[in-house]
């Protein structure tokens, strides 16, 4: 499973980190599912993300693959809500569209277009980092609640700012 994690400035964004969580020496997949979940809680506390990006579930021919991914995605999920973060999901398609302009395009295209993006040089130890990182790149792109600079303490600060969204 791969994580990126970014830092929003304005409209630049710049990498924080990106890794791997190396479960093959693992036999059991619920320990495996345990790892995950106190990985990612490790990572959550460590950075304290304000949101979460998650690539949504895909169809597959093979159900068993499929059933896994789903369980290691719930439990990544779990460790955000366990930690009060919004959590966003997003379709492979839709963060390779994202990226590359192209639905399809493969890991390697994906990393290639992240290193211009974010200027990462040394490159990852494996294509799932930069997947993780292209989940937060392309949740970046779609603006979908993330926070800028300007923060409000209550809605009066709020409308005093933005006069032109109360309606009269």
């Amino acid at each position: 499973m791969g994580y990126g994690l970014i830092h929003q400035s304005g409209n630049k964004i710049r990498l924080i980190t990106m890794g791997i969580l190396k479960l093959s020496g693992y036999d059991n997949h619920a320990l495996k599912l345990k790892k995950i979940f106190e990985r990612t809680l490790g990572i959550i506390e460590e950075y304290n993300p304000d949101e979460m990006a998650l690539e949504a579930p895909f169809f597959g021919k093979n159900v068993q693959s499929m059933l896994k991914l789903g369980r290691a995605q719930g439990v990544a999920m779990a460790a955000g809500l366990y930690k009060d973060v919004p959590i966003f999901e997003y379709s492979p398609k839709k963060i390779k569209q994202s990226i590359t302009g192209n639905g399809n395009a493969s890991k390697e295209q994906v990393a290639a277009m992240l290193r211009n993006i974010v200027e990462f040089v040394e490159p990852p130890e494996s294509l799932d980092a930069t997947d993780g990182l292209a989940a937060a790149v392309c949740h970046y792109f779609q603006g979908d609640g993330i926070k800028t600079s300007t923060s409000y303490s209550g809605w009066k600060s709020f409308l005093q700012n933005n006069p032109h969204r109360l309606k009269k």
